[in-house]
């Protein structure tokens, strides 16, 4: 079952190559810390400046760390629909339980473009999908009467809902289904996400804190807010300062602190500003980090 703090996860970088042992030792640790899934080559992931060929190995590297003990739910999206084709193939030979696709970037597709985009992909491996629904990114957004529509594609299991909407929960539930997992991409409002109905998160967060992360969800998925809220009021700047410069650099720092892996991105993405340093530094603090 897909639920729960999902780290959407970052790519360890040294030399401008993938550091494959600092990656698969953070994936030991983020499962020893309880975190109850993994996304390899998502945004997190610095997929876009990824070559196909570490695209590829990243998410084979994952399956593998992982050794089946949670979900792996590979990112397979592109604006090109062929080549999210050939992503999801990929992943089902390498043995992830899932893919992440986003919606189409740049193209600006209508509804019925985005929905024959799913579809093409539905269709050509089975494999099950977790729509990812980012317009801040994409600039198109899924309706609630897309959604319904992918939702009952065969292998559409789920979205990953980053618009921070959380009235958007109830309406998809009458939609799509009790079934339907719905996840949020949004730390900040992942708390408001599971009261309406969500299921879980796939975080960013939950790179740097991986045991926190998954408490909180833990106490959600069980309905205990009162214990989720005092968790997030302690997660909640952790929550927004790791966008205070663009996604993964702070992150990135974060971990460097901690000596899981150099605080290396690829441009267009440069490492954050020495303000965003201090806030990142002190957002750790108050989330209980030691550095």
């Amino acid at each position: 079952m897909i639920k729960g703090s999902i780290t959407a996860l970052v790519t360890p970088f040294k030399d401008n190559s993938v550091d494959e042992k600092a990656f698969q030792s953070f994936i030991e640790w983020q499962i020893d810390n309880g975190t109850h899934g993994l996304v390899p080559c998502g945004t997190t992931g610095e997929s876009a400046t990824l070559t196909d060929a570490e695209h590829r190995r990243v998410i084979a590297l994952t399956v593998e760390a992982a050794a089946g003990r949670v979900p792996v739910i590979a990112g397979a999206g592109s604006n090109e629909t062929t080549v999210s084709k050939a992503y999801a193939r990929h992943a089902k030979e390498e043995g992830a339980d899932a893919i992440l696709v986003v919606t189409p970037y740049y193209n600006k597709p209508n509804q019925e473009g985005i929905y024959q985009h799913f579809k093409a992909i539905s269709e050509s491996v089975d494999i099950p999908i977790v729509v990812y629904n980012i317009p801040g990114r994409s600039v198109v957004d899924i309706t609630n009467e897309t959604m319904g529509r992918l939702s009952k594609l065969p292998t559409v299991i789920g979205c990953k809902d980053a618009t921070g909407d959380v009235a958007r929960v109830q309406d998809l539930i009458d939609r799509c289904g009790e079934d339907f997992i719905q996840l949020s991409g949004d730390d900040p409002s992942s708390l408001g996400h599971s009261a309406h109905g969500g299921m879980g998160a796939i975080s960013v967060g939950s790179n740097v804190a991986p045991k926190a992360y998954s408490e909180f969800h833990e106490a959600l998925l069980k309905g205990e807010f009162a214990k989720a809220k005092s968790l997030n009021e302690k997660l909640d700047r952790l929550h927004k300062d790791l966008f205070l410069c663009p996604s993964p650099a702070p992150a990135k720092y974060a971990l460097s602190l901690m000596g899981k892996m150099e605080p290396a991105v690829r441009l267009p993405i440069v490492p954050c500003a020495e303000t965003t340093k201090r806030a990142v530094e002190a957002a750790m603090k108050r989330a209980g980090i030691s550095h």
